[in-house]
């Protein structure tokens, strides 16, 4: 065999590893961000000192990764299972008088993929 045709297909081989290297999206591991709804009380409403809230965390929440925290304050939630999800409720801060404040959610899914949502009350005196 020539020296040539050698290196031919020598270099042929090479591109052709480098081209299937790169592999298929089915190799790569998905993420499913956590997802927040059904905020009570609504976004923007006014409401009195130390009242309760509560929202929904999707089924691919996991429970115990859920923190809330208002005003850089965290909060302490109680988590239930209900239906394909988690409702977590919780009470604001006391000391929260006559001001907006942020209802601030982060959690995890069990394949430690983040997500954060979090809405706004008016907090009357």
């Amino acid at each position: 065999m020539k020296t040539t045709q050698l290196f031919w297909i020598l270099g042929l081989t090479i591109m052709s590893t480098q081209a299937f290297s790169y592999g298929s999206s089915s190799s790569s591991k998905s993420c499913t961000k956590p997802h927040f709804s059904e905020f009570s009380p609504a976004d923007k409403a006014e409401v009195a000192p130390k009242s309760t809230f509560s929202f929904m965390a999707s089924a691919g929440t996991n429970p115990k990764s859920i923190v809330v925290d208002i005003k850089k304050q965290p909060v302490a939630v109680t988590v239930t299972p209900k239906g394909q999800g988690y409702e977590v409720s919780g009470t604001l801060p006391s000391e929260l008088k006559a001001t907006a404040a942020r209802i601030n959610i982060t959690a995890e899914s069990p394949s430690s993929c983040k997500g954060s949502d979090g809405w706004l009350v008016n907090i009357s005196e």
